[in-house]
């Protein structure tokens, strides 16, 4: 995984947020996660294969990653990674292939851009795990 800072610059005519070290040039599509409100995780979803990036466009998100052991029976004390990403400075998280992740707003109204390096479908790579399965310590 990789987090990178972004930011944003400001004037008399509003603001510009950026993110000049994303390189997306292994993505094939994108989505946008806006949860209904700020008590809900999504929590775990993994991918054995694909990778994906995560900016935050507006508000603020923690996602939490977990390296996947075994995507059949992973063990139950897997170290709980943290992430905080702001969206007026649009950061981001690289989360790469044998990862799964927690994703929960900070506050209302936030909204997450994710980018993936495969079409929906093209690939059965979707984990689905237990939301208390790992407690963040």
């Amino acid at each position: 995984m990789k987090f990178l800072k972004g930011d944003f610059f400001k004037d008399n005519r509003g603001c510009v947020s950026f993110s000049n070290t994303l390189d997306l040039n292994l993505t094939k599509r994108m989505y946008v996660i806006e949860n209904a409100d700020i008590e809900i995780c999504r929590a775990w979803q993994g991918h054995q294969i694909e990778k994906r990036w995560f900016v935050a466009v507006n508000g603020t998100f923690e996602i939490r990653i977990v390296k996947i052991d075994d995507f059949e029976n992973p063990s139950d004390d897997l170290e709980v990674q943290s992430f905080i990403l702001k969206g007026k400075s649009m950061d981001s998280l690289f989360i790469d292939a044998g990862f799964a992740s927690s994703i929960q707003a900070l506050e209302g109204n936030s909204k997450l851009v994710v980018f993936s390096d495969y079409h929906l479908n093209e690939i059965k790579d979707d984990y689905k795990f237990d939301s208390q399965k790992w407690k963040q310590k």
